[in-house]
């Protein structure tokens, strides 16, 4: 059954705005974005195939490449779906710098995750903080795999200070998909920790990112 099948009320442009957002499920609210489905699959059909794989935060890591992939999404949809997930990581960005970030750290774990999860390697990113815990930068730093050895705390420094960073939130991403940290982790969290204290930034905390999910190892008592 296609949008046009359905009774006006219950179509999801005539539903949102006559109840709002909130009223429509995650295949709704696709389906507007979307419109149109393909011969043979109609467009709730689509939306449920591009949910499939892990929800909307699953789809907001997709990348042009994994978009491509899908069958009845044709470049115009694919540049909309695309810019919708810029959209929403600048929004992230923009709340950060507009907040304190230390209290607000699942808006933190939800930025980090747009902008890490969907990477298919490891990759090392540090959010530099001014006094107020406000984002004033993020950056990757290293890729490839990551250990105390591939991970140079004197560049972490340098660019701490280029930024006349007071703070630092440290983050890396785990292709694999587990958020736990190894030992390994933890030893370079310690090691990143002692050398920024020496020019007085403050680690907030490091944050492992994976497909749907991120953990703070400040809030498991790990710094």
């Amino acid at each position: 059954m296609g949008i046009k099948d359905l009774p006006l009320d219950a179509r999801p442009r005539e539903k949102l705005l006559a109840r709002g957002p909130q009223a429509l499920s995650d295949v709704e609210l696709l389906a507007i974005l979307l419109r149109t489905g393909m011969a043979g699959k109609n467009v709730f059909e689509l939306s449920q195939e591009l949910l499939a794989s892990g929800g909307i935060a699953g789809l907001l890591q997709a990348t042009a490449g994994s978009l491509k992939l899908v069958k009845g999404l044709g470049p115009a949809k694919q540049a909309e779906l695309l810019a919708v997930f810029e959209i929403a990581r600048r929004a992230l960005s923009q709340r950060l710098q507009e907040r304190e970030a230390f209290h607000t750290p699942d808006a933190v774990k939800q930025y980090l995750q747009l902008q890490l999860a969907h990477k298919n390697h490891e990759v090392f990113a540090v959010l530099f903080m001014d006094s107020q815990n406000r984002l004033l930068a993020m950056e990757e730093l290293f890729r490839g795999t990551l250990s105390q050895t591939s991970v140079y705390p004197r560049e972490v420094v340098l660019r701490a200070l280029h930024h006349q960073a007071a703070a630092v939130v440290l983050s890396h991403n785990h292709p694999s998909g587990s958020v736990q940290p190894s030992r390994a982790d933890e030893a370079l969290t310690q090691n990143l920790k002692a050398s920024l204290a020496l020019v007085d930034v403050r680690v907030l905390d490091h944050i492992i990112v994976g497909q749907g999910q991120a953990l703070s190892m400040a809030e498991h008592g790990l710094l």
